[in-house]
């Protein structure tokens, strides 16, 4: 619950309050008991004690309509839209949903110790490393991309990196009342962008790797303003853990200088200083030996930064060691062995550098003909097709099959093509993505062969035309065809 007065102080202390405008009147005389007991940005789920929130550049009056119709009495949005209920008018209506969820749940985050993973690549996988340390003797819960828990026993998947603020706070004073103790979030650019996380403080925060990614007309304009609302989460943590392999280092270096920080990384002491497939030594603070089930040098980087984060939350060594030696990730380098003995690998890879890193991965162990099976999303990201395409260039002898990866209102076909037009060495478009699957596998020959499935990972859907359409997952339909 939560008091009128009390939403009126919130907006007026962010300096976003402008007034409250009722059938034309900039004035409204309220009852000092006026309270709402649900606050909502989805008109469906309104009814008379909801404040509810006008977001969103699609809104229609009539959404208002159908809940004043439902019951609803106060508004607040960045206009006044003249349907004849009180508006409560803000310069920002995101400041104004984040701040006021916070003091509606409770102040939740007060309760919970917060880590936040940033990056272009890998913050699933540092995150899934890090709810996997912390379990071992605390009670954490974790928003991810691909699996959320707030109780330790129950997984779902988001539908955003980041979720929408009032959904976040929501969440987390869900996990407070289960009895977690700390919450492990992806923080997004466009989270900062949007301002689903205004106003919130992390206790660590940790700048993975940025290289460009989400540039398009719906999402960043250009790379500088992306890299730009990552570096927002250096400016609202307590404590900071830095990669110094990262591009554009010495900015965010220079920009956390005065926060409590820990870098790590091949120019660190907290560096990986003997790396084998599935265990590695490590230097610096967290100096020792440990087993790893996800292959790959980037990978036991990830590790390492989970690890020095989670030691500022209370993990001991031994919790660092067996949470690294445990974690496993639906859909990050899974490995199937094929009948004749060749690997396939189903990995999300899903962006110019991270599809690099695991075409190399690859190429470390597997020494013989090598698949992939790539495609590019509809409608976002649009500046990966070509960083693909200019990728695949380095890899001559890799056969590249193009194929469908959430597309979204684009044509598939269209998308591959654009991929193929910037590359110079064999390749094929299959759109179907099960035929794509099938036809790579059929391929291979001995146990030095190999097949990358880059993209989907462990997600069972296809985005088409704004609808999630079920589909098997990679990794069931390889299996379907080893």
């Amino acid at each position: 619950m939560i008091r009128l007065d009390t939403v009126l102080t919130i907006l007026k202390n962010d300096h976003n309050f402008r007034e409250i405008v009722d059938n034309g009147n900039y004035s409204y005389n309220w009852p000092d008991e006026a309270f709402f007991s649900q606050i909502s940005y989805d008109s469906r789920k309104v009814d008379n004690k909801t404040l509810f929130f006008v977001k969103g550049a699609n809104f229609k009056t009539e959404f208002l309509m159908a809940a004043i119709a439902a019951g609803l009495r106060f508004y607040i949005a960045e206009k006044d839209y003249e349907v004849g209920i009180p508006a409560i008018i803000v310069t920002d209506i995101k400041q104004a949903m984040s701040l006021i969820a916070m003091e509606f749940y409770g102040q939740p985050q007060e309760k919970l110790k917060l880590l936040a993973f940033t990056g272009t690549k890998g913050k699933t996988t540092a995150a899934y490393f890090a709810y996997t340390i912390l379990e071992q003797s605390h009670k954490p819960a974790m928003l991810s991309t691909m699996n959320t828990t707030l109780d330790g026993q129950t997984f779902f998947k988001s539908a955003l990196t980041t979720p929408e603020s009032i959904d976040l706070f929501a969440m987390m004073a869900e996990a407070v009342a289960n009895g977690r103790t700390h919450l492990i979030m992806e923080v997004s650019s466009q989270a900062y962008l949007v301002k689903r996380v205004y106003g919130l403080t992390f206790d660590v925060g940790v700048f993975l790797n940025i290289s460009p990614d989400h540039i398009g007309p719906i999402e960043h304009p250009s790379f500088e303003d992306y890299f730009y609302h990552k570096r927002l989460l250096m400016e609202n943590s307590r404590a900071v853990i830095l990669n110094s392999g990262m591009d554009h280092f010495q900015v965010v270096k220079d920009q956390v200088s005065t926060t409590p920080h820990d870098i790590y990384g091949p120019h660190s002491d907290n560096r990986i200083i003997h790396s084998q497939a599935f265990h590695f030594e490590a230097g610096g603070i967290l100096a020792g030996h440990y087993d790893i089930q996800l292959i790959g040098h980037f990978n036991q980087e990830n590790a390492l930064a989970a690890g020095l984060a989670c030691l500022r939350l209370g993990a001991s060594p031994a919790d660092i060691q067996a949470g690294i030696a445990a974690t496993s990730v639906p859909g990050r380098m899974e490995v199937l062995t094929q009948t004749n003995g060749a690997k396939v690998f189903v990995d999300y890879a899903h962006n110019g550098d991270s599809v690099g890193k695991l075409i190399d991965v690859v190429l470390t162990h597997q020494t013989g003909q090598v698949i992939l099976i790539l495609g590019a999303t509809g409608n976002k990201g649009e500046s990966r097709r070509k960083d693909f395409g200019l990728l695949l260039n380095r890899y001559p002898d890799l056969h590249v099959i193009l194929t469908a990866d959430d597309p979204n209102r684009e044509d598939p076909a269209a998308i591959a093509a654009e991929i193929q037009s910037y590359m110079k060495g064999p390749s094929q478009i299959i759109v179907d993505r099960e035929t794509a699957i099938q036809a790579a596998l059929s391929m291979t020959k001995t146990a030095q062969d190999a097949v990358i499935i880059a993209g989907k990972g462990a997600d069972q859907y296809q985005i088409i035309n704004d609808t999630k359409v079920p589909y098997a997952g990679d990794l069931t339909i390889a299996k379907r065809y080893l």
